[in-house]
């Protein structure tokens, strides 16, 4: 696999994991209010100054009385298309996971903090690093990721609650 898919692969998932931990400001964990589906899209900037637009939809099931998320992501372009896994546990303002995308053989780990709305984190996988900040309000949550070496300078993402 070369590293830029991985590295889009990574980034999506990123999102993904980011915009889950973010929906519920005032609940008692970040993600009590996020089971169900959104849906949206964004734009993947890469170094060479394209850019590609992201439509995505997502499924969020959320169990251990809201410390524990399991994600279903599937992302398309023009270009391509893939499907992201991922279990998120949130303990003490602390959140942490692992991640998966299986036709791209990407995998690695998800850790970061929650404060209110605000989230901020990094993904890391053998061949992709990345760090993500999102705030959501209300039904609507926007993200920017910061990937580390590898063509894509930055993907931002927007979804809403359908």
């Amino acid at each position: 696999m070369s590293g830029f898919n991985t590295a889009r692969a990574g980034l999506v998932l990123m999102a993904s994991l980011g915009l889950s931990v973010g929906a519920a400001q005032a609940a008692d964990t970040p993600f009590a209010g996020m089971a169900g589906s959104w849906s949206g899209g964004g734009v993947l900037n890469t170094s060479d100054g394209g850019q590609e637009r992201l439509r995505c939809r997502a499924s969020y099931d959320v169990g251990g009385s809201g410390a524990e998320l399991h994600l279903s992501l599937r992302c398309a372009s023009a270009s391509y298309n893939f499907d992201l896994a991922s279990n998120v546990q949130y303990r003490g303002g602390a959140i942490s996971g692992d991640w998966t995308e299986a036709s791209r053989s990407a995998s690695g780990t998800l850790s970061g903090s929650a404060v209110g709305g605000h989230i901020n984190a990094a993904a890391t996988g053998p061949n992709f690093s990345a760090g993500l900040s999102l705030t959501t309000r209300g039904n609507r949550q926007s993200v920017s990721i910061r990937p580390q070496g590898s063509d894509i300078t930055g993907v931002t993402l927007a979804l809403d609650r359908r």
